[in-house]
């Protein structure tokens, strides 16, 4: 039987704003993005949503990002490689204490944003990711975009080197994701998002936003968890991949 990991980013708050349905994502999803501080997340919703995560059997991953609050980590930013390391140690760590105080543990690490996009082709930001990876604990998993550099190099480090998908991102032709400030770089139709994740688990494909077809070979399907209706989104992916013999479970 295929199987496949459901991904969200959860945690997104700040303070008395509140962008995502943690409870609701995490009755559904086997593995959850939280937010470090930086781009989203303070130390008391970390703690909140690492303990829900341990209530429900859900695995906790770092959604590590560049420094930027203001811009939800969005923003291209060049930061220095020793000064990057550090910093994504610093995210890990900071949310492995509320992991383990759930009594759990911090499973993986996923980019955010601008920087998950950096890394895709930049050698240096992605050798830098890679260390404060090992930095924090040289046994995590790196979860990225197929064929990123991040990924090659994770797995020349000995992390393990997981290859996720996106079902409401528009990809381009060379399997990389439409930037955000681009028309259809997100996908709403909830139907085409739910067929997209079918097509994803089962087939390792897509249709690029220019209708080619695209291998996408993923352990991992991500839906963003800032996504308007996130949590019925998806319960009936959920439901459409169980329906068609594939079992939703966590790569770790």
């Amino acid at each position: 039987m295929t199987s496949i990991d459901l991904n969200a980013d959860l945690g997104e708050g700040f303070g008395r704003w509140s962008l995502t349905d943690d409870e609701g994502l995490l009755s559904v999803v086997t593995s959850a993005n939280v937010a470090c501080g930086f781009h989203a997340g303070d130390p008391a919703t970390m703690r909140r949503v690492c303990a829900l995560a341990a209530e429900r059997g859900v695995r906790i991953g770092a959604q590590v990002s560049y420094r930027d609050l203001a811009g939800f980590g969005r923003r291209a930013m060049d930061v220095p490689a020793d000064e990057l390391t550090a910093e994504v140690a610093y995210q890990i760590g900071a949310l492995d204490v509320f992991a383990r105080a759930a009594g759990t543990r911090v499973s993986y690490v996923k980019p955010h944003g601008a920087l998950y996009n950096r890394v895709v082709r930049d050698e240096e930001q992605a050798a830098a990711v890679v260390a404060g990876v090992r930095l924090a604990d040289a046994s995590l998993p790196v979860l990225g975009l197929p064929g990123s550099r991040l990924l090659d190099l994770a797995a020349l480090a000995g992390l393990p080197a997981v290859p996720e998908a996106f079902a409401d991102r528009a990809y381009t032709d060379q399997g990389t994701l439409v930037p955000r400030d681009q028309d259809g770089a997100v996908v709403t139709d909830a139907e085409t998002v739910v067929a997209r994740s079918l097509g994803l688990a089962r087939d390792g494909e897509v249709a690029s936003r220019s209708g080619a077809r695209v291998a996408v070979r993923a352990r991992s399907l991500c839906l963003h968890g800032d996504t308007p209706g996130a949590v019925e989104l998806a319960r009936r992916v959920r439901d459409r991949l169980r329906d068609a013999g594939v079992r939703v479970e966590a790569f770790v």
